[in-house]
């Protein structure tokens, strides 16, 4: 069913004129609704009388023809125009050789169903599968049925039927023949071999199934091909289908004054006719069948607006990437675009990335296509949006304490131009930043030493731009006069932190440039430079005493012997009167004080120097008068020890505490011989530094021979 022309919704438009004879009877193509208006017989009045119910002449009639191509039940129904009509029906056959077998003499035959009725309320009669058919074949033919309507048929495929239709009253108003039941009509619209896809309409199908098909084109009136609507119309079926096209219903019933190539407008109704033509048998029944429909042309011609679109002239550029795509030139259809107008016209140079397109400022061309190829043209202009205008900014910021090369820097606080509603991102190199590539992390904290990064400002365009960032480390600045100190003990000095500071704090909480009175101790100053402090640390030592070493004495000249503290030296036996020469002469015999300062001039040094009694001369001769040295006086020093020398610097004998710091003028237990002798007295002065003295000299031995 789904080849038939009720699927295609389509109408026989057989209307004007068109009578027929029995023997030229019209064939049915399918199960198609037909509508007709008889305005006369045929050539021929048949004599359907003799053996059927009709009258004896016709009247405004129609003789119709049809095969079965599948069995079931087969109805009809004829739907006058106008109800009060009388329309009265006779159905032969079946039969094998055309209406030959139908006639006896100039008499029809007993048709198979015959109806005759006076008006009736619906206008409508024909067969009806509510009517059972009769026990016997023509049961109701000469008789006839003066019913409304008369029992269905069972048919069987290949057989063939002839149908009259007359309207005994004369009119002219028509009818309409809609076939029901389950069997269908035979017809090369419905044979799957030659038909295996659906016939379609050209165009718009209509609101209604009655309505026009609508067909698109580009301003009306035009000249229009109509053989372009044809393949479409066959949708692949047996190139034996013949569509030819007519701006009437006589011209589509009769196939005269084709259309091909002609004016069209949007106000006349045109028609298709589909035939079949056998190309093995011009003569077939088959080729005489045709379906229609009808179409009107709509003007489907379109307008298409200008538009601006924006881009963003990034980082100066001069160009921007435009998505001509979002350009408003037309809803719907395809669009191409094009650099000039020129190249619109030509097809030339289409720009093949619309979505992408790099440009300066300019107009391009929009060619706009509808579904229905109809085409307009847009201008599109290509226009920056406001650019993001930044400047290069220096930032600088205070070293950290413990790496004087590193300072913490808030790039979000960096004023480059930026506004509210842009955003910003932050970026090591240039070359990140234009890559939107390894954005610096920690913007409000970075930590770094003198270097440039970048800022990458967008706005909500889009757009964006890049300044250039350059951080420098505020390096400590500290006092190139404050220097460390060195004062006596018991001293007072005044640190100054010098000039040129923006302020000063000193941890003795003075904020003045010097401060005053200052002991020995360590110290610390926060100098102020710009928004930088700088810690500084200071440190006031005691001077380093000096010491005396060591003391000779040498008859009654004593030698100072200093060291430690910081020279020159300076010597004194008062403590008033000072000398640089560390050598005392014609002191008297006994305790002498010896006073030592240093280039500090701090407090002296002050020690006691024993110059003991000199003895010149011994004669150990019993006598008990000079018959030996003794310093036993001196015993009470530390580490006293007496020791003799001949003159070759060979030790003779050591006086210590054993032998009571005396000599008697032998040497292992035996006299030496007369002569002269050196000795030296050393000890430790029971000072706080256990002052080494030597004191050194000369005897004369006269021993008894």
């Amino acid at each position: 069913m789904k080849k038939t022309l009720l699927l295609l919704i389509l109408f026989v438009a057989q209307v004007f004129y068109a009578q027929s004879d029995c023997v030229t009877a019209i064939p049915l193509c399918g199960n198609s609704d037909i509508s007709y208006t008889p305005s006369d017989h045929g050539t021929i009045a048949e004599n359907l009388s003799a053996n059927g119910c009709l009258a004896i002449n016709e009247n405004r009639s129609v003789w119709y023809t049809f095969t079965i191509a599948t069995p079931g039940t087969l109805t009809f129904v004829i739907d006058a125009n106008v109800n009060t009509d009388d329309y009265d029906f006779a159905v032969y056959g079946p039969t094998t050789n055309g209406c030959t077998s139908l006639q006896s003499g100039n008499a029809f035959v007993t048709p198979l169903r015959c109806n005759y009725v006076g008006t009736v309320a619906s206008g409508n009669t024909g067969l009806s599968l509510t009517v059972p058919p009769p026990a016997t074949p023509n049961a109701n033919g000469t008789g006839g049925n003066q019913a409304e309507w008369s029992p269905y048929m069972d048919v069987l495929a290949g057989q063939t039927y002839y149908l009259i239709i007359d309207n005994h009253r004369n009119s002219d108003d028509g009818f309409k023949l809609i076939w029901g039941g389950t069997a269908t009509l035979s017809s090369a619209f419905n044979n799957p071999t030659l038909a295996p896809n659906p016939f379609i309409p050209p165009g718009i199908p209509g609101a209604a199934p009655t309505d026009p098909t609508t067909v698109m084109v580009c301003g009306l009136p035009s000249q229009f091909n109509f053989n372009t609507l044809t393949a479409g119309i066959i949708n692949g079926n047996s190139p034996n289908f013949k569509v030819t096209y007519h701006n009437d219903t006589n011209d589509l019933v009769t196939g005269d004054n084709p259309l091909t190539i002609a004016t069209v407008n949007a106000t006349t109704d045109y028609y298709y006719r589909i035939r079949y033509l056998d190309p093995d048998d011009p003569n077939n029944v088959v080729n005489k069948c045709f379906i229609s429909g009808k179409f009107k042309f709509v003007n489907a011609s379109i307008t298409a607006k200008n538009a601006t679109i924006f881009a963003c002239n990034n980082d100066g550029e001069g160009t921007g990437k435009f998505d001509l795509t979002t350009a408003d030139v037309f809803t719907g259809g395809t669009k191409k675009y094009y650099p000039t107008m020129a190249d619109l016209n030509a097809d030339t140079n289409e720009i093949t990335s619309p979505t992408d397109y790099i440009s300066a400022q300019k107009t391009v061309y929009a060619k706009v296509i509808s579904a229905f190829g109809c085409t307009a043209i847009g201008n599109i202009t290509l226009s920056f949006h406001p650019v993001v205008t930044l400047r290069d900014a220096l930032v600088e910021e205070c070293y950290i304490e413990n790496d004087i090369l590193q300072a913490k820097f808030d790039l979000t606080k960096v004023n480059v131009g930026s506004i509210a509603g842009q955003t910003s991102k932050f970026y090591k190199t240039l070359n990140d930043a234009k890559a939107e590539t390894n954005p610096i992390a920690n913007p409000d904290a970075y930590i770094t030493t003198s270097t440039e990064v970048y800022v990458r400002v967008t706005n909500a365009n889009q757009c964006y731009d890049i300044a250039k960032i350059t951080l420098k480390v505020l390096p400590p600045v500290k006092s190139a006069v404050l220097k460390d100190k060195t004062i006596c003990a018991e001293a007072k000095t005044t640190l100054d932190a010098g000039p040129g500071f923006d302020g000063y704090e000193w941890s003795t909480g003075a904020t003045t440039q010097t401060i005053s009175n200052v002991g020995i101790g360590v110290y610390w100053v926060k100098l102020k430079t710009g928004k930088c402090f700088t810690l500084q640390t200071v440190t006031v030592f005691a001077s380093s005493q000096p010491v005396i070493s060591s003391v000779d004495i040498s008859n009654n000249t004593i030698t100072v012997n200093a060291s430690g503290g910081t020279p020159p030296y300076m010597y004194s036996l008062d403590g008033i009167t000072w000398q640089a020469a560390n050598t005392f002469s014609g002191l008297p015999r006994g305790d002498n004080k010896i006073f030592l300062k240093d280039s500090f001039n701090c407090n002296p040094i002050q020690i006691t120097v024993t110059v003991p009694n000199l003895i010149n001369a011994i004669t150990p001769n019993g006598d008990k008068i000079n018959d030996e040295i003794d310093y036993s006086a001196l015993s009470y020093k530390k580490n006293l020890v007496f020791i003799v020398y001949d003159r070759y610097g060979n030790k003779l004998y050591e006086a210590n505490k054993m032998r009571d710091y005396k000599w008697d003028g032998t040497a292992s237990g035996k006299k030496i011989p007369t002569g002269t002798y050196w000795y030296t007295i050393s000890w430790n002065e029971n000072d706080k530094n256990s002052t080494e003295t030597k004191y050194s000299g000369w005897i004369l031995l006269k021993n008894k021979e």
